[in-house]
């Protein structure tokens, strides 16, 4: 694809949306970029876009904006059937995402990682496993780098290990994935695809355009992830962390065996069940990919989570703090609370997406000494968890910290995994996250200044 002379519009101003702004430019494009908020919002970035020479129609969504492009790349978070995209289509504009315009011009195999929960662990992992093995690798994606940021710098002898949300997946149809990884499928994002069927389906478009040459890695246990293998005519591989499954790796005798070979213990530093699924499904990528058992086992052996993915940040007075801020959905939760076995005092809440907070009554039973909820989805929570663990309403996280702070015993843990998005009171879950880390550090033990 040409870009030199073409209108281009880029809707959304996050990270995504300025890299696509900057490849554009740099293609010779005439760049438009719009975005809702304002430019005391987007602060930084409008001096950006001023320096490449776009011009900004800042809170001007208007259907004659749109249909007057040549090309639209809406951000990952902008709706795919937003109604002036709707109208441009109609006019016969193409609307393309990030991924689709990178089918283009991103060099080397791509492996991507998808799934509803734990797709920055796995496929940071991946990219550690190849560095590890010494084989040329970058991490991006949704993860952080944009595609087309690290479009550039790519290569034919270059793995690219992208972490792909359904937000991106939804706006692809050529863009080829040699590796393609889905860990689970359970409800999120309900608020933008409008039913599960709808968010599934847009996870399984990463298998649209493989080749027999190419590998899909799925879950064994999922049953969402199971029906995949028909969508691709690349080669099935499996994980399960509950029964032998060929070709794949699987856990036998407290060991990571992938086809048939020992590759490591299933002891890992990463804890918990969920992080065994991940691991498995990074061996079983790696594998694919052609690594040898010897560096896969070093890398397991020295890998550790991703910030905000149960991070343990301190233990003060002998309890124990965790920041389990990427938990936007309930199945992540579910899986963080899961790892503990009791003393929990757990956070909850945050910007409600649709789903559905009983799936956590079972874990938090038998956990839990009180749900601290926080934010907008507060009362739901409450209502949904009622006569299982006592809730407790709490302003913000300051509020919540100083609650459990003043009534946790020696041995309990402080986990912060807010099920919810972060939305009402936060920029990002990383905003979120790194202010529990900040607030945590500032508790200093009893009977010292």
């Amino acid at each position: 694809m040409r870009l030199e002379g073409k209108n281009v519009l880029v809707v959304g101003l996050g990270e995504s949306g300025k890299a696509a702004a900057r490849f554009a430019a740099a293609r010779g494009a005439t760049v438009t970029v719009t975005d809702r908020r304002s430019a005391a919002e987007l602060g930084e970035a409008v001096e950006e876009m001023g320096r490449l020479g776009a011009r900004l129609a800042l809170q001007e969504h208007s259907r004659a904006l749109f249909v007057q492009q040549d090309l639209i790349v809406p951000s990952p978070g902008v709706a795919w059937d937003l109604p002036e995209l709707e109208a441009a289509r109609r006019e016969g504009v193409a609307v393309m995402g990030e991924l689709e315009i990178a089918t283009s011009y991103l060099r080397g195999p791509v492996i991507g990682i998808t799934g509803t929960n734990g797709k920055t662990t796995t496929t940071s992992l991946i990219g550690h496993i190849l560095e590890t093995a010494g084989v040329k690798a970058s991490t991006g994606g949704n993860l952080g780098t944009p595609v087309l940021a690290m479009a550039d710098e790519s290569s034919e002898d270059r793995w690219n290990v992208l972490e792909l949300s359904s937000f991106q997946l939804e706006a692809t149809s050529t863009f080829h994935v040699h590796i393609g990884v889905v860990l689970n499928v359970t409800p999120d994002h309900l608020d933008r695809h409008g039913t599960f069927e709808a968010y599934a389906a847009a996870k399984g478009r990463m298998f649209q355009a493989q080749t027999a040459a190419d590998f899909a890695v799925l879950h064994a246990d999922d049953a969402v992830c199971r029906g995949y293998a028909a969508q691709t005519v690349g080669g099935a591989h499996w994980f399960s962390r509950t029964s032998r499954t060929e070709p794949g790796a699987w856990v036998e005798d407290g060991w990571i065996v992938c086809d048939g070979r020992r590759v490591a213990e299933a002891k890992l530093p990463i804890p918990g069940p969920h992080n065994l699924e991940n691991s498995l499904a990074a061996v079983v990528a790696a594998t694919v990919a052609g690594v040898d058992a010897a560096p896969i086992a070093e890398a397991l052996r020295s890998f550790r989570t991703s910030e905000h993915r149960l991070e343990f940040v301190a233990e003060i007075d002998g309890v124990a703090y965790y920041n389990d801020s990427k938990a936007t959905n309930v199945d992540a939760a579910k899986k963080a609370i899961e790892t503990f076995d009791h003393g929990l005092w757990v956070i909850l809440g945050g910007s409600d997406k649709g789903l559905e907070y009983a799936a956590l009554r079972e874990p938090l039973a038998g956990r839990a000494r009180a749900a601290l909820l926080i934010g907008e989805s507060a009362r739901k929570i409450e209502h949904e968890l009622a006569g299982v663990v006592p809730a407790v309403h709490v302003r913000d996280l300051g509020e919540a910290l100083r609650y459990a702070r003043g009534r946790a015993e020696r041995g309990d843990t402080v986990l912060l995994s807010p099920a919810c998005a972060s939305f009402d009171q936060f920029r990002n879950y990383g905003d979120r996250g790194r202010q529990f880390k900040q607030m945590v550090q500032a508790l200093r033990p009893r009977g010292k200044v």
